[in-house]
């Protein structure tokens, strides 16, 4: 098994300083973390994706496209809005989610490579 540590303390210590103090605040990173979170479960980029393409849907919709029950799209949907990725909107009785341009960026960083991009 190899060993991911240095044998030799070598720390070049401009560069390392420079680094840390250029790094995120705790709380961004926390919050770009939790982002990057949301759409690593396969339901939550489904209807991520679904949203890309439809724009604008609602639960009902989204449990179509994903072929998954109301109950657990409203949940993933729910998950998603918290993350700042989906925003949502009430048309009577009806509510219909979309992409943040925040989701939207980061989907469209997720799925590059991907074969379905």
């Amino acid at each position: 098994m190899a060993n991911d540590r240095c044998d030799l303390l070598c720390l070049d210590l401009p560069r390392a300083e420079r680094l840390r103090s250029q790094r995120p605040d705790v709380a961004v990173a926390e919050q770009a973390a939790s982002r990057a979170k949301a759409l690593g479960d396969p339901t939550r980029l489904t209807i991520a994706l679904a949203l890309r393409d439809g724009e604008e849907l609602c639960v009902c919709d989204l449990a179509w496209v994903v072929e998954r029950s109301e109950n657990l799209v409203s949940h993933h949907v729910r998950l998603l809005r918290s993350s700042g990725l989906v925003s949502s909107r009430r048309d009577g009785k009806m509510v219909l989610y979309s992409l943040t341009d925040t989701g939207r960026a980061l989907l469209s960083a997720v799925v590059q490579q991907a074969s379905f991009a």
